[in-house]
């Protein structure tokens, strides 16, 4: 399956062709439906597909045999199935590709495309050696399009070589504290040695959109870059949730033979952001949505904070001001239980004081959010507002120039 499957992207050409002849076939093409089965459709039950379901299952139709819903912000489980189980992730491995490209590159390097990238098995964006792409073009083009040459090319630039990135990949995941993880490459092939668990896979993605520009790529539906070589530039994402599904935002679609059909699915609402994984999933896209229907009509949003309110204040040294207000980098609102009142407790992460000269939007520190004794969020505090060097050597030097700039 080399390139962007030459048939696919031929046919995706005369759909946009007709789209633009007739604009109001558009809603055919990306429908806002909350539920992609068809009115009437039975699916099969679980146990006929070997499936075991145990009686207190709260969703008992699920196809997969292993998933978990949860909220991304506070890692509250809204509900499992067999979530510890060891699976193959396939391509879902992508994820943590994604972030540790992330955290140890610019959005601007070059990448250049090595020969061990060209003709990998499996999805490809059909890189030729040699080519020079921006990092942030590639990790777009590579979770839309699931290009394991793409995953190889990042891994080389970044470690040197997949198998140095694959155990950078492995110690992120246990900093993340997904410790039933184990990564040997970057795309998700499979091999015995590379394998997690559902519930590992909801804390990694869940992590990735605390990282700045994970969600903004793994949103993207639709790109058009110059470096693709086919006739049609345009790259539709493979994730169908992102126009099928209301508030969906990611993230992640896997498949192999040995893993079965797995996805990773994320979903806004409220700012409540919800992550569902299902793995092994013969039907999962209705898994997933079914999954992500049920925490939005189960779960209740609290919001902790807006972004830009003024969470507190603090004192500044030898400043213009003595002190300057700290506010919330970011809205925080994480999922209760209907009815719930949790205990909220705040507890600010900063220095006594700091020092001038300070500017706005710097960090300064973090609140940190507790429900019933729980850490569930942590959000960065920045200042306010620009805060310039101020001393009485720098008022008496200031008045100095003055004066010598009146006399001469």
């Amino acid at each position: 399956m080399r390139g962007l499957r030459r048939r696919d992207l031929a046919l995706t050409g005369l759909l946009w062709t007709v789209l633009c002849l007739c604009p109001n076939l558009s809603a055919v093409a990306q429908p806002s439906v909350d539920s992609p089965i068809p009115a009437g459709q039975q699916l099969p039950s679980p146990a006929s597909l070997g499936v075991k379901v145990s009686p207190d299952d709260a969703l008992p139709q699920l196809t997969a045999r292993s998933a978990v819903l949860m909220d991304a912000r506070s890692g509250k489980i809204l509900y499992q199935r067999d979530m510890d189980a060891r699976r193959f992730p396939a391509s879902t491995t992508k994820i943590m590709t994604l972030i540790v490209a992330l955290e140890n590159s610019r959005p601007d390097d070059i990448v250049t495309i090595g020969s061990n990238a060209v003709g990998i098995e499996g999805s490809s964006l059909g890189l030729r050696e040699g080519d020079q792409i921006r990092m942030e073009e590639l990790l777009t083009g590579m979770m839309m399009q699931s290009g394991n040459d793409a995953t190889i090319a990042v891994a080389e630039h970044i470690a040197g070589s997949m198998h140095a990135f694959a155990d950078m990949m492995t110690e992120k995941a246990k900093e993340i504290g997904a410790e039933h993880t184990n990564f040997v490459n970057s795309h998700g092939l499979p091999d015995d040695r590379h394998y997690t668990t559902a519930y590992d896979l909801a804390k990694i993605a869940a992590y990735g959109y605390t990282l700045p520009d994970f969600e903004k790529i793994v949103s993207t539906s639709e790109a058009e870059y110059d470096w693709i070589h086919e006739p049609v530039k345009k790259i539709v994402s493979e994730n169908k949730l992102l126009w099928q599904y209301r508030g969906g935002n990611g993230v992640k679609t896997g498949y192999t033979s040995k893993a079965g059909r797995c996805l990773v699915s994320a979903a806004k609402r409220d700012g409540m952001q919800l992550v569902a994984v299902v793995l092994d999933s013969p039907f999962m896209w209705t898994d997933s949505y079914t999954m992500l229907d049920y925490g939005f009509a189960h779960a209740e949003p609290l919001e902790l904070v807006r972004k830009n309110d003024e969470v507190t204040k603090i004192r500044v040294k030898n400043g213009s001001r003595d002190e300057v207000a700290l506010q919330a980098s970011r809205d925080s609102v994480i999922a209760c239980d209907p009815g719930e009142s949790p205990s909220v407790r705040k507890v600010l992460d900063i220095p006594p004081s700091v020092k001038a000269p300070l500017q706005a939007g710097e960090v300064v520190g973090q609140v940190v959010y507790r429900c019933d004794g729980k850490v569930v969020d942590r959000v960065d505090l920045i200042a306010s507002e620009d805060v310039a060097y101020h001393t009485l050597f720098s008022d008496v030097r200031a008045w100095l120039s003055g004066l010598l700039k009146g006399w001469f």
